[in-house]
């Protein structure tokens, strides 16, 4: 059976890299980002004449879900041609929505696809560090309103998705230090290679 991994939390809890660790020791796997996307989106903000944030209501109604319909008919088109496909991508609203969840679920399974979500569940004081550290413009909005960003952000791990019958449904990847991140890379990667 072949596998579509959604990496998965607010930002600069560490997904990329995580992501990146993980597909570069799994095989048959194949890498998407939905930051390669931010190209296209700038140029959509350009063209209405809008501020470039990411946080804006312009970008939440024109951009936002267009970008995960695309990535996600990317991991679709790539699937047929290998084992796994791991996405590195926000994902917070749609996790969070079982209906979102239940159809993809549906559409993989007409694909001998499982769905596997791994949440990254990192502290937010060390997110706004990584925050700061990666000088991001996508991040110029988040750090300076930081309060009322974080209000907006749920930074709670999403526990419906996991049913306690199967293993590897939700995954948490604790990301918070050097002792964490090990644990979990080593028991992640150890759930995805044996189940």
């Amino acid at each position: 059976m072949k596998r579509l991994i959604l990496v998965t939390s607010p930002p600069a809890c560490g997904k990329t890299y995580i992501s990146k660790k993980l597909a570069e020791n799994l095989k048959h796997v194949v890498y998407l980002d939905k930051d390669t996307l931010i190209p296209l989106s700038k140029v959509i903000f350009e063209v209405a004449g809008e501020p470039y944030n990411r946080s804006s209501d312009f970008f939440k109604k024109y951009i936002r879900d267009v970008e995960y319909v695309t990535i996600l008919e990317l991991a679709c088109e790539a699937l047929k041609y290998d084992d796994i496909v791991l996405i590195n991508a926000p994902f917070t609203q749609e996790v969070r929505d079982s209906a979102y969840i239940n159809a993809l679920k549906k559409r993989l399974v007409q694909m001998n696809t499982k769905l596997t979500v791994i949440w990254v569940q990192t502290d937010v004081e060390v997110c706004k560090q990584r925050m700061l550290a990666r000088g991001s413009d996508r991040d110029t909005w988040k750090v300076e309103h930081w309060d009322e960003y974080v209000q907006g952000v749920n930074f709670d791990i999403p526990a419906a998705l996991d049913d306690p019958d199967v293993l590897d449904d939700l995954l948490i990847f604790y990301n918070s230090g050097d002792e964490e991140y090990n644990e979990s890379m080593h028991r992640i990667l150890d759930i995805i290679e044996n189940s």
